[in-house]
């Protein structure tokens, strides 16, 4: 009975580990990334959690930046209530977080790899949950502000949140987009141990490879 408990003991503190080093991504970046070096499938199991919990985060985050979104309340369908409103961020949010976690985290695993990286598809997954960490920060701390001074107008067209108050976080969620964006720049650096300019590298394949595949469907969207 010894040894399963104290393995037990072992895996919730391992568990507790990574929890912290999620909330540390935002003090020290360099050690959250530099432990997702390891492939250990403990270490592995011990961040499914968190990751799980950034990935549905961070996909409500995106849904809300969605010009989409904006325009949610003017479907006659969707009836004039932010509950309803909230309902759906939360479910497209999961499936956006979700699927930007697996094809996103492919295009990275890619991208790393056409840059010289020998990580697993795991790795990388993983780096792109933790890289998105600002888009939870903003939509625990952002925009319950933002809605909060603006309600449901955000949600339709023509509504009360046009004027300076609205650029302003406006502002201030294009500074979380760029930060996401340098943490994800900063963690390829660390978890790879490259230099800044060859994570650019890596993700500008990434770009690139997107660019090639959707290029046929762009072609006659621009011809309209």
């Amino acid at each position: 009975m010894e040894a399963p408990s104290r393995e037990t003991s072992d895996r919730d503190a391992l568990d507790r580990e990574w929890w912290l080093r999620t909330l540390a991504i935002f003090q020290a970046p360099r050690a959250v990334f530099a432990a997702l070096r390891s492939d250990a499938p403990e270490d592995a199991e011990a961040r499914q959690e968190p990751v799980l919990a950034l990935v549905l985060l961070a996909g409500m985050a995106g849904v809300l930046l969605a010009p989409s979104t904006g325009r949610l309340l003017d479907e006659s369908l969707v009836d004039n209530s932010m509950t309803v409103v909230a309902v759906l961020v939360f479910v497209t949010g999961a499936l956006y977080g979700t699927a930007t976690y697996w094809l996103g985290g492919a295009a990275l695993y890619v991208g790393l790899r056409g840059a010289g990286s020998t990580g697993r598809y795991l790795r990388a997954r993983h780096t792109l949950a933790f890289a998105a960490a600002p888009l939870v920060l903003g939509l625990v701390f952002v925009w319950p502000v933002r809605i909060a001074v603006y309600g449901s107008d955000l949600f339709r067209s023509g509504g009360g949140d046009d004027g300076a108050g609205n650029v302003v976080f406006k502002a201030i969620l294009g500074a979380i987009g760029l930060w996401a964006f340098g943490l994800l720049v900063y963690g390829i650096s660390v978890v790879e141990r490259w230099t800044a300019v060859r994570a650019l590298v890596a993700i500008g394949l990434v770009v690139l490879g997107l660019l090639i595949v959707t290029f046929p469907f762009l072609i006659p969207l621009a011809s309209r």
